[in-house]
C-alpha cells in the first residue's frame, strides 16, 4: 500500500467518527500546510462528500483532494458560529484553496475608541481591540467630509493622538494635524457626560441616522432657547446646520427610509479574478461604497463567490449595525448559516432576496456596473505592470552582449531548403521574452537560385527592414540570424545597403558550440551554458527554426499536390489534400489498394486514381 493510500485510509477513518454537528473542517497536506477551511452544518455528511464519487467535483477541488493528508475539525454550536470562525481562520491562515481576497487599496476608517472617553479619529489599520471601526470609505474625501462634519456640528476633536502621547516640551509631532489637544481646547476638557452624549450622536451621525438626529438637535435647540440659554441653542442651531448640509449631499437611493446592504460580484475570466461591491444604504441614502477583487476562483459559482464575499464582510471589523434587509445579484448556495449569524446579530430577522424588478433590481444593476468598470481598471492595472515587468533572461542577455539597451523586442531570421528547392525564410518575434506569433513573418525566397544561405538571409533581411523603414515599424531592440559569421556578415551587408544598420543591434547564434557572434569581434561571444540569457537566444532561435521548416514543408507539400495528384484528370485541390490527408504522402497515395481510395473519395473518382499510378508504373516497367 502506498503513502498516498494509508493517508487516505486514515483520513476516511476520520471521517466515519466524526460528529454530525455544526462545526468547521480543515484539509492538511503531508507538509502540514492547511490546504482547505470550511463550514458544515453536519461535518460528517460534508467532508464525507469530498471522498465520494469523483465525476461530481469540479478539477480544483479534484486536485485539493488527491493532495488532503490529515483532516482536522472544530465542533461548534451552531452555523452562526461555524461561520465566524471559519472566517476568521481563513483570514489567519490564507489557505491555497480558499477564496482569496486583494484589495488594490489600504481603505479609511473612522475608528472611536473602547475608552471611558472614546477617540474619534481616521486609520487606516483595523485593530481587534473592542473599538468601532465605521467605513470603509471608498476614498480619503469622502472620510474626511464625515471629519469635518462632526468637527463643525459637535466641536469634537478628530486627531489621531491622544493627549497622553503629546510631549510638552516638543509639542504634537510633526504628522499631527490638530493642535486642539496641544493647546488644551478641545473635547477632552469637557465633562464625562457631555463627552459622552456627544459621541452617542457621531455614532448615530457614523451609522447614517442622519433624519432621526436632525429631528433630536431641533428638539434640544427648542429645549434650550425655551429655556433661554441662547448661547447654548446658537451652538446646538450651528450643528445642526453642519448635519443638515452632510444629509443633502448624501444621494437618495430608495423611496422609503430602509436600511439596507447590497451585494454583487462580477467576474473577469480573462484575468481570473472577481470583484465584490457592497453598497451601503441607511435611511434611504447611499453612505459608503466597499469592493474587494477576489483571487482563486477557478470553477467556483458566482454564488459561492458571493457567499464568500457577504460572509467575510459580516464576520470582519465593521460597525454600523445590520440593516433591515441585504440584496443580493446571485442565489447563495447556502443562506442559512448566514440568515442565522445576521439574526444573532441583530436580534430579529433580516431579510436575503435577489431582486429581479424595480428599485432594488435597479440598484443591484448599479453595483454590478460598478464592479464591471472597477475589474476593467484592475486589468489595466495589470497590463501596465506586466508591460513594466523586465524578465530577468532579458537583463542578463543585455549584460552578457553588452548591448547598448534591453532586447525587450528581438526579432530573429532563419532560412529551410531542401538541395536549394524552395527555399523560405522565416522572421519569429519575442517581446520580453515570449514569442509574439502575430508578428511573425514568412519570406518565399525570390532572387536566389540554389542553395546559398548568405544570398537569401541578405534578401530577406533587406526586404523586412525596407519595410520597416518605409511604414514607420516598430524597430525591434535586437536582431537575430541563425548562423555564424557568414551568415552574420550577410545580414550586416544588408542592413548597411539599405540604410538601417545601426537603428538597432544585430547578433549570429552558431548551432555547433552555441557561440554568439557579434559585429566588428573576431571571436565569439560564450555565455554560460546554464545562463538564462543563453536559454532565451536558443529558444528564439529554435522557435524561428520550426517556423521556417514547417513553412518550407507546407510550400513543399503543395508544390508536389499540384505537380502530381492535380495532374490526373478529374482530380482537383480539394480532392488531392483530402487524398494526402487520409494516407499521408503521395507515395501512400500509389501503393494505397483501390478499395481504400475508392472508400475514401468515391468508386469513380478512386478508380481514376488507381488506374493513373498502376499504368504509369506498367509502362515505366
Amino acid at each position: 500500500m502506498s503513502d498516498n493510500d494509508s493517508a487516505e485510509v486514515d483520513v476516511r477513518e476520520k471521517v466515519d467518527n466524526l460528529p454530525l454537528s455544526p462545526g468547521v473542517y480543515m484539509f492538511k497536506d503531508k507538509k502540514d500546510r492547511l490546504l482547505y477551511i470550511g463550514k458544515a452544518k453536519r461535518l460528517r455528511n460534508r467532508v464525507r462528500s469530498y471522498f465520494q464519487d469523483s465525476s461530481d467535483h469540479d478539477g480544483r477541488i479534484s486536485v485539493m483532494i488527491r493532495k488532503i493528508d490529515d483532516l482536522e475539525v472544530i465542533v461548534t454550536d451552531s452555523e452562526a458560529e461555524a461561520l465566524i470562525l471559519e472566517n476568521n481562520l481563513i483570514k489567519k491562515h490564507h489557505p491555497r484553496y480558499n477564496i482569496l481576497y486583494r484589495d488594490d487599496k489600504t481603505y479609511p476608517y473612522i475608528c472611536v475608541t473602547n475608552d471611558e472617553r472614546p477617540r474619534v479619529y481616521p486609520t487606516r489599520t483595523v485593530i481587534n481591540d473592542g473599538s468601532k471601526y465605521y467605513g470603509p470609505y471608498d476614498s480619503v474625501t469622502h472620510m474626511k467630509r464625515m471629519l469635518d462634519t462632526i468637527r463643525k456640528a459637535f466641536d469634537l476633536c478628530t486627531c489621531a493622538v491622544s493627549r497622553k502621547n503629546i510631549d510638552r516640551t516638543k509639542g504634537p509631532p510633526k504628522w499631527h494635524s490638530c493642535f486642539d489637544d496641544y493647546l488644551e481646547s478641545c473635547s477632552g476638557d469637557w465633562d464625562l457626560e457631555k463627552y459622552q452624549a456627544t459621541i452617542d450622536k457621531v455614532e448615530r451621525m457614523l451609522n447614517g441616522r442622519t433624519n432621526a438626529l436632525i429631528q433630536d438637535l431641533k428638539e434640544e435647540m427648542s429645549i434650550a432657547s425655551d429655556a433661554l440659554e441662547f448661547e447654548q441653542a446658537a451652538q446646538i442651531r450651528d450643528s445642526l446646520e453642519a448635519v443638515k448640509k452632510y444629509s443633502k449631499k448624501m444621494k437618495m437611493v430608495a423611496d422609503k427610509k430602509v436600511d439596507r446592504d447590497l451585494f454583487a460580484v462580477k467576474v473577469d475570466e480573462e484575468i481570473n479574478e472577481a470583484c465584490g461591491v457592497l453598497f451601503k444604504v441607511r435611511e434611504g441614502k447611499l453612505i459608503s461604497k466597499f469592493h474587494r477583487f477576489l483571487k482563486n476562483i477557478k470553477h467556483l459559482e458566482k454564488g459561492e463567490m458571493l457567499q464568500s464575499f457577504v460572509e467575510d464582510y459580516y464576520t470582519g471589523q465593521h460597525a454600523g449595525g445590520i440593516p433591515d434587509e441585504v440584496y443580493i445579484s446571485d442565489e447563495l448556495v447556502n443562506e442559512e448559516p448566514l440568515a442565522q449569524y445576521l439574526w444573532e446579530e441583530r436580534g430579529k430577522k433580516v431579510r436575503i432576496h435577489r431582486p429581479q424588478r424595480g428599485e432594488k433590481a435597479k440598484m443591484i444593476r448599479m453595483a454590478l456596473s460598478n464592479a464591471k468598470y472597477l475589474l476593467g481598471e484592475r486589468k489595466l492595472e495589470k497590463e501596465k505592470a506586466a508591460k513594466k515587468h523586465i524578465p530577468h533572461s532579458v537583463k542578463e542577455l543585455k549584460e552578457q552582449l553588452n548591448l547598448q539597451r534591453l532586447p525587450r523586442r528581438i526579432e530573429c531570421f532563419d532560412n529551410s531548403n531542401l538541395q536549394g528547392s524552395d527555399p523560405v525564410a522565416s522572421m519569429v518575434c519575442f517581446v520580453d521574452a515570449r514569442p509574439k506569433k502575430s508578428e511573425y513573418k514568412r519570406f518565399n525566397i525570390k532572387t536566389v537560385e540554389g542553395p546559398d544561405d548568405f544570398a537569401s538571409m541578405k534578401e530577406v533581411l533587406s526586404r523586412r527592414y525596407k519595410r520597416v523603414m518605409d511604414e514607420k515599424q516598430q524597430i525591434p531592440d535586437l536582431i537575430v540570424v541563425d548562423g555564424g559569421k557568414g551568415q552574420l556578415s550577410s545580414a550586416v551587408q544588408a542592413l548597411k545597403d539599405i540604410g538601417f544598420y545601426g537603428e538597432c543591434e544585430i547578433v549570429g547564434l552558431a548551432k555547433r558550440l552555441e557561440e554568439v557572434f557579434v559585429p566588428g569581434k573576431d571571436n565569439p561571444i560564450m555565455i554560460p551554458k546554464k545562463s538564462s540569457a543563453l536559454k532565451l537566444l536558443q529558444k528564439v532561435r529554435d522557435e524561428a527554426h520550426r517556423f521556417a521548416v514547417s513553412f518550407h514543408r507546407n510550400k513543399r507539400s503543395k508544390r508536389t499536390i499540384k505537380t502530381e495528384l492535380t495532374q490526373i484528370s478529374g482530380i482537383g485541390k480539394k480532392t488531392a489534400q483530402q487524398l494526402l490527408k487520409k494516407f499521408g504522402s503521395v507515395k501512400s497515395v500509389q501503393n494505397a489498394a483501390l478499395e481504400d481510395l475508392q472508400e475514401e473519395i468515391g468508386k469513380k473518382t478512386g478508380q481514376k486514381v488507381y488506374q493513373y499510378f498502376h499504368n504509369s508504373s506498367a509502362e515505366e516497367e
